[in-house]
């Protein structure tokens, strides 16, 4: 890696953010032995930062049809798609770990549909690309295509859900030129 900024925004400092924040982010150091990126990148505006972090949790963290290495699988490939480093390399470590498979993020974000994935797992990524490229062609026809490989119209919203979340998440690591952890491309394999 280099010395390159993490982001091309000011960064504050740990001492200099509300406690809550700062807790957060200290809670996460003490779990993954470092403090992602993301976290500090985003905390440039803390009111934006609990928000994003509250989706974030409610999508990522709860009890859904969806395994947790499914929604991470959805957000490595909808971050290739849109080209996002940041999203790509942080969960794609994610994701490898969930899966317990160490070439699977490689395979989805290079080429999900050459990756050693389940039928059901391509009807969903499928989807998730439908709703990041081209969310207004979706039709009944695609609610059918995923419930015949067990998906519930729960399901479906929450693919969806992560989807659309990620996509803005994208587009705010590029904008603001968000650097992944060099710990991350480790992670995993």
């Amino acid at each position: 890696m280099t010395d390159k900024p993490i982001s091309r925004y000011p960064v504050p400092a740990l001492d200099d953010l509300p406690e809550d924040i700062r807790n957060l982010m200290l809670g996460v150091q003490e779990k993954a032995g470092f403090i992602p990126n993301v976290f500090l990148t985003l905390a440039h505006r803390p009111d934006e930062f609990r928000a994003f972090m509250a989706y974030h949790d409610a999508l990522m963290e709860k009890d859904s049809g969806l395994t947790k290495a499914d929604r991470e699988m959805i957000v490595v490939v909808t971050s290739s798609d849109n080209s996002c480093q940041y999203c790509v390399v942080a969960h794609g470590a994610i994701l490898r770990i969930r899966a317990k498979d160490a070439t699977i993020a490689d395979q989805v974000a290079a080429n999900y549909r050459k990756a050693d994935i389940t039928p059901r797992q391509m009807a969903m990524l499928d989807f998730a690309i439908k709703v990041s490229n081209d969310a207004r062609a979706i039709c009944e026809g695609d609610f059918e295509t995923l419930r015949a490989h067990g998906f519930s119209d729960e399901d479906i919203w929450d693919i969806a859900g992560v989807t659309s979340f990620f996509g803005l998440s994208n587009r705010m690591a590029n904008f603001i030129s968000m650097r992944p952890n060099e710990e991350f491309y480790g992670m995993g394999r």
